[in-house]
């Protein structure tokens, strides 16, 4: 969806991020943050297939491909961060089991926005 506004005499363009598709580095984080409140307010669940984007909307689930060996899975995002330099997401535990990272702690990935 393309949105168009007008503000202050010229016109805005947007793209809903519900298209978007970002590439960069994932890592992921597990144990020492489990049971924690996250940013959404829900309890971070290292079991569970969610994660960790600084700007996409609570609930918005992403599917996640991990460059190296073409594994993906889908996420749901419930916090923010990551907040290391030049990575695009956090994935649980679960997540990044799936997809291969656990070893070395982060890899090269493509995000869809689902929804």
């Amino acid at each position: 969806m393309i949105v168009f506004a007008g503000v202050g005499g010229y016109a805005v363009t947007r793209t809903d991020a519900a298209a978007a598709t970002y590439s960069g580095r994932a890592s992921w984080y597990g144990s020492q943050f489990h049971g924690r409140k996250t940013a959404s307010g829900e309890r971070f669940n290292m079991n569970a297939m969610t994660a960790a984007h600084r700007s996409l909307p609570f609930g918005t689930r992403v599917r996640v491909t991990n460059k190296r060996n073409g594994r993906s899975v889908v996420v749901r995002i419930n916090d923010r961060g990551p907040f290391s330099g030049g990575r695009i997401l956090d994935v649980s535990k679960a997540a990044a089991n799936r997809l291969g990272l656990i070893a070395t702690g982060t890899a090269p990935v493509t995000l869809q926005v689902l929804r």
